[in-house]
């Protein structure tokens, strides 16, 4: 029984035992050969290099492309091509930056013992001393390596640009948040089903039933003007009357428990579409932001801060659902306010 824990014991410690740093250092081929050392470092700039026309074709393809629901093509050509120099620019960056860590700069494996917070001032001196040959050793001194240094300052100084020109640039121009606050509807325009486009009759809602309306005339327009639809989708819902709370300076705006909301949820705007018809409440799938349509579309549970904007509609003399107005609140997310 001791033999067996004497050499139950042999065998922990072998387990245990620190193989520490190995006595043979493979050298790289860059580490033996300078013209390895120069083909790595024209690789790693070349890189870099990529990334820099990266950055340059998403700043072209902006300045040149359309982004415009007036031509489908063109907007895809432009997107695609945004998308593209942003992914050089960015994965040009980071192969680079791999490329020169794995050729170029030191691998050597090295063990410090571990010793007290506060060094000595002597040994203070000496690891900076080793810093400064480790540097030069590995050959990302600054005075070694000005291709890379040059190639990487000019890619990371400009690469932010690929995403910052489109998406500042697009803040001016014809791009205004006003536009927000109003949409197609217009008093007396009859609300139709989506895609159809077949106007919508009172006795057609039953309680309980969900539509998915645009306005009347929105499939005709030209190129179908999709920022258009964006704006004016709406859900229309009926409630039983005695369910419906309605708000105060809202009591002309619904229809013997018909209701309709904007689509757009006012958390980053992504359609709300879902229906629970026992408590009456609308779901934004994204995020999970609730909406008690039989509370003005209040908010109820997740991230949104306002309610649904509700469409104010009648009933026409031949019985079909019209609006009253447009909207008499911004549409969509709630940050677009703060950008007036």
């Amino acid at each position: 029984m001791s033999i067996d824990n004497a050499h139950d014991h042999e065998v922990v410690e072998e387990e245990f035992t620190d193989p520490g740093v190995p006595e043979y250092h493979r050298p790289r081929r860059a580490d033996l050969d300078p013209k390895a050392a120069r083909k790595a470092e024209l690789q790693t700039a070349a890189l870099f290099g990529l990334s820099i026309i990266g950055t340059v074709m998403a700043i072209w393809a902006w300045a040149t492309g359309s982004v415009s629901s007036e031509n489908i093509a063109e907007t895809q050509r432009t997107t695609m091509l945004i998308g593209l120099g942003i992914f050089l620019a960015m994965i040009g960056i980071g192969t680079g930056a791999i490329h020169w860590a794995k050729t170029l700069m030191r691998d050597h494996e090295m063990i410090e013992e571990r010793h007290p917070m506060r060094s000595s001032d002597e040994a203070r001196e000496g690891a900076i001393e080793k810093l400064k040959d480790g540097a030069k050793d590995s050959g990302v001194g600054i005075g070694r390596r000005g291709l890379l240094k040059g190639s990487l300052i000019t890619a990371l100084a400009i690469a932010p640009l690929a995403v910052l020109v489109p998406a500042v640039g697009n803040m001016g121009g014809d791009w205004d948040v006003s536009k927000l606050k109003h949409s197609m509807w217009r008093q007396g325009m009859r609300l139709t089903k989506d895609p159809s486009g077949e106007p919508i009759k009172a006795s057609d809602v039953t309680i309980g039933s969900v539509f998915h309306v645009i306005p009347e005339g929105l499939n005709d327009l030209e190129h179908h003007k999709l920022e258009e639809k964006a704006k004016a989708v709406v859900l229309l819902v009926r409630l039983d009357p005695r369910d419906l709370n309605i708000q105060p300076g809202r009591e002309d705006w619904s229809f013997d428990g018909i209701v309709a909301y904007s689509k757009i949820c006012t958390h980053v705007g992504c359609p709300v579409a879902l229906y629970e018809q026992q408590t009456h409440h609308l779901l934004c799938p994204c995020h999970q932001s609730t909406f008690d349509v039989a509370n003005g579309a209040k908010v109820v549970f997740g991230p949104a801060k306002r309610p649904l904007p509700q469409l104010p509609i009648a009933v026409d003399d031949e019985g079909y659902i019209v609006a009253q107005s447009d909207f008499h609140e911004p549409i969509g997310p709630s940050f677009w306010e703060r950008l007036k």
